[in-house]
């Protein structure tokens, strides 16, 4: 919009150049117009071009003067705007810092982590309580769209993730794409928080060991678990059907863990409405068959299999 405003005044200029006088030369030419324009609508205005004639005259009073209202407005109103906007952006970022506590953050926005998010959706996890963090803006602006908290960088830099908040998180989602970025972000991760629950994606089963290395709680192996799931579906479809039937929350199976109600402490897990596959006691996962799982505890959680959409 300046610029044509700039370019309106040239030509409203030069129409009439033989309305003024330069002091360098006598005349005005299309260069002279140009230049007279840019001082006189940036208020500067040397005098070395002046108008001379009355018809040039009334055009600066009529014409040129209001343009330059008009450029100043526009330069004032966007700077205004972007400090405005800038000011709101900040008061929201401080907001947000204040109060987000045991939040999760998941690194890396791509296929792996789009699902993690789609489930934790599922089970009740506000949007406004997730922050994404990538390195490409694109995929932080897609995250945005969905409701997500945003920030662009590398996350096995430790301000990256201090701009995540993370030494508030609760729990973290590693899944970059390389396994190598997976590592060194879980290792800045818990140098940053040693009580989160760190969850790491990687390709290859051999990279599993690293990760828990390197402190990952839970190492998810894409390709292994992959090939384990085909190997199950030549053999049984319907056991593959089944198994990937429980790997999708919130449609047929769900795999949930809840705590155990005063009903049923003291019984067997068989009585629990829910089928129950382990006991979780304090850091222990007792799987169902154990002798020690065999009477629950009020302190103890359940991992049970329940239809989709059955109330907590």
């Amino acid at each position: 919009m300046a610029l044509a405003v700039l370019v309106v005044t040239i030509v409203v200029v030069y129409a009439d150049r033989g309305g003024y006088t330069d002091s360098s030369d006598g005349r005005v030419d299309l260069l002279d117009a140009a230049y007279y324009a840019t001082v006189t609508l940036s208020t500067t205005g040397y005098g070395d071009v002046t108008p001379v004639s009355d018809s040039a005259r009334l055009v600066n009073i009529l014409v040129v003067t209001p343009l330059r209202v008009v450029f100043l407005i526009i330069l004032v109103g966007t700077t205004l705007e972007v400090l405005a906007e800038r000011t709101r952006r900040q008061w929201r970022i401080g907001r947000w810092r204040s109060a987000v506590r045991e939040h999760t953050v998941v690194v890396g926005y791509g296929t792996k982590g789009r699902h993690a998010v789609s489930t934790l959706f599922g089970q009740g996890v506000r949007p406004e309580s997730i922050v994404v963090v990538d390195p490409q803006r694109k995929v932080v602006e897609q995250a945005t769209l969905d409701g997500l908290v945003g920030v662009v960088g590398d996350a096995t830099r430790t301000d990256t993730l201090l701009r995540a908040e993370l030494p508030r998180a609760a729990r973290v989602v590693v899944a970059p794409d390389r396994d190598d970025t997976a590592v060194l972000v879980t290792l800045t991760v818990r140098q940053l928080n040693r009580k989160a629950t760190v969850v790491a994606a990687v390709r290859e089963d051999e990279n599993a060991p690293l990760l828990r290395g390197s402190g990952a709680d839970v190492v998810v192996t894409g390709s292994g678990s992959t090939g384990r799931l085909l190997g199950m579906s030549a053999l049984s479809p319907h056991a593959g059907a089944v198994m990937e039937d429980l790997l999708t929350y919130g449609s047929g199976l769900d795999v949930v863990e809840r705590p155990v109600t005063r009903a049923e402490a003291g019984g067997s897990p068989r009585a629990c409405a829910d089928l129950v596959v382990a006991v979780v006691r304090g850091h222990r996962v007792l799987r169902y068959g154990d002798a020690e799982a065999a009477i629950l505890r009020l302190t103890d959680r359940v991992i049970v299999i329940r239809s989709a959409g059955t109330p907590a």
